[in-house]
Order: structure tokens, then sequence, then C-alpha cells
């Protein structure tokens, strides 16, 4: 089934309020990724990137640090703030509504954001906003616990937040890559789209792994007491076991006018 995210404004628009902790908690995006984006834009003289729905910055100053012309457009005005601290140039607004004022990119990216933006706006924009020859990006992060972690974590949410999905489900659907690249595809505005995944296990401190839970959005919905309750227990459940093991990885999706 399509990701139907950007129709839950209520999740989409939750970020501003954990601003902080999700630049911190968050991770990053591997060095192999930004490599070939950087391998994209190599060719091109002067190039510039759009990052769409940027929030703090995570992937965007990646490509900045590398000396490349990064314009962020976010939704949240404090996840705004806190990537313009880090440098990085943002304007405010969803991609949807925000005008380009007639300018053009030679890559726009989305990190761990694209399911946020209506795909029957957001592809054909983006195609529109490219130059010739340019090139959309869209990744994700996402990670599976090893079996005893994953169990104590289950059992934790079937007391704490049983209306929750299994941390391992959530969101199951941005695993997937085919209904972005159907979306992508339907459009019309792209004459070919390809898939790449980064994959890699490690081991996260049990703090971080916690911190990052409390950044999800639909975590945040379930108000502070609450999720206070949740990520305590979540802490005294996986204490034992130490820090967190998983494996995954990033997907990509690159689309070619």
């Amino acid at each position: 089934m399509p990701d139907a995210s950007h129709l839950q404004r209520d999740r989409a628009e939750s970020f501003g309020s954990i601003a902080a902790d999700y630049d911190r908690y968050r991770p990053g995006y591997p060095a192999e990724l930004i490599a070939d984006l950087m391998e994209l834009l190599a060719v091109r003289a002067e190039p510039r990137v759009l990052d769409v729905g940027c929030g703090t910055g995570k992937a965007g100053r990646l490509l900045a640090d590398r000396g490349t012309d990064v314009l962020g457009v976010e939704i949240d005005a404090q996840m705004a703030d806190v990537a313009r601290g880090h440098g990085l140039a943002v304007e405010v607004g969803s991609f949807e509504t925000w005008d380009d004022d007639g300018r053009t990119f030679d890559l726009v990216i989305s990190a761990q954001a694209w399911h946020w933006v209506d795909p029957a706006v957001g592809a054909p924009k983006a195609a529109r906003l490219l130059r010739p020859g340019g090139r959309v990006a869209l990744f994700w992060n996402f990670d599976d616990l090893l079996p005893p972690w994953q169990a104590a974590v289950d059992k934790v949410y079937a007391v704490e937040a049983p209306d929750l999905a299994q941390l391992a489900a959530h969101g199951a659907s941005r695993r997937d890559d085919r209904p972005y690249v159907v979306d992508l595809q339907a459009s019309g505005a792209f004459a070919s789209v390809e898939t790449h995944t980064y994959p890699w296990e490690r081991s996260v401190p049990l703090d971080v792994w916690i911190g990052r839970c409390g950044t999800q959005s639909n975590h945040v919905l379930l108000g502070r007491p609450r999720l206070d309750r949740l990520l305590s227990a979540l802490r005294t459940a996986l204490v034992p076991l130490g820090d967190v093991q998983s494996r995954g990885g990033t997907y990509t999706i690159i689309a070619r006018p």
C-alpha cells in the first residue's frame, strides 16, 4: 500500500518540540551514500542542492561540509533554527507550497522526510526544480534489533504502548521502496528510477537508542507522561543487555528526469 503519512499532519508537524533531541539522537548517513551523492555533483559546475524537509540538517550539512551550496526547506521553524545553527541556509514552509522563486538545482534530496510530502505534488515539483541532467535522491535509515533486544522491547510495548506497532514494524512501509518508486514513475516526470541500499551492523549506546525512540512522531504524540513511562521501561528492560545491537541500513531512491 502507498504510504499515506503525508496526510497525518499531527505527526508530520510534531517535531518542533523535540528539535534539540532530534538533532542529538537521530543517526547520520553512511559515508558511502554521501560519496555517491557527491559523485553525482562532481560533473556539475558550482552545484546547488535542495534539501526537502531538511529537519535539523542531518543530511544537508554533510554535503555543505564538502563545499556544496545547500538550501534547506523545512516546515517547522524550530527544526529550521537548529539547522541554521549548523550553518545551513533554510527557508521555512512546506515543500508543496514553498515558493522556489525560479531557482533550480542540480540535486534535490530528501532524507527521512519524503513520506511527509504529498507525492502527487512533490514529485512533479522536484522534477521541475532540476537543472538539465539533475537528480532527485530520496533516502531513509531503517534498522532491526537483533533477537534478544527485540524480544525485550516487544514485552515493554505490549504493556506500555500496545497501540503502537512493534518496534520492528515502526515505519515498516518505508523499508519497502516500491511505493516510492511507483509514485515517482506514475508522476511521468522521470525517465528512470533506481534504488541502492547501504547496509551495516552496529552497536548503539543505550541512552542514544532510547533518546532516538523519543524523537519518533508516533511516540511524541503519546504525550510527555506516557512517553516518559515508556522510555523508562525500555531502559529498565535493556540495561541487562547493554548497548543496543541492530542491523539495517539506508536505502536511496534516485530519479532521473
